[in-house]
């Protein structure tokens, strides 16, 4: 049997909490659990008790093999239980295609303008020079 160590949502409409519980991977997220081992609240501030953990038990369900989720993974990083290898994905920050497309044709529309400008500007000097 798979487990992993994730979040179960709670709390009403725009009132996040969730219970971070030991589940089979095959039930539902707000669905049967194994064991509750601590609790998150996204709306109290960073500062504060924001994440309850009962290290104890997250330690024992690691040793029988659960396996956390990315958000939990990082939860457990902070209590200094278990590494979150760092991440680096360069090109998230890249805009799309056709963001691309746009900007390489508004480069090549202002090089034109700035040539044709220059070009204008290029006769009304001769003349003045001559």
């Amino acid at each position: 049997m798979a487990l992993k160590i994730r979040l179960a949502r709670a709390g009403s409409k725009k009132r996040p909490y969730y219970h971070i519980v030991v589940a089979d991977v095959r039930s539902p997220r707000d669905g049967r659990f194994i064991e509750a081992v601590g609790a998150w609240n996204p709306l109290l501030p960073k500062e504060g008790e924001r994440v309850k953990l009962d290290e104890e038990k997250v330690k024992g369900w690691i040793a029988k093999g659960a396996l956390p989720t990315d958000r939990v993974l990082r939860f457990l990083d902070q209590a200094g239980i278990a590494k979150r290898p760092a991440r680096s994905n360069p090109k998230k920050a890249e805009p799309g295609k056709k963001a691309q497309e746009r900007t390489a044709l508004q480069k090549q529309a202002e090089e034109a303008a700035a040539a044709a400008a220059a070009a204008a500007n290029a006769p009304a000097e001769e003349a003045a020079a001559g």
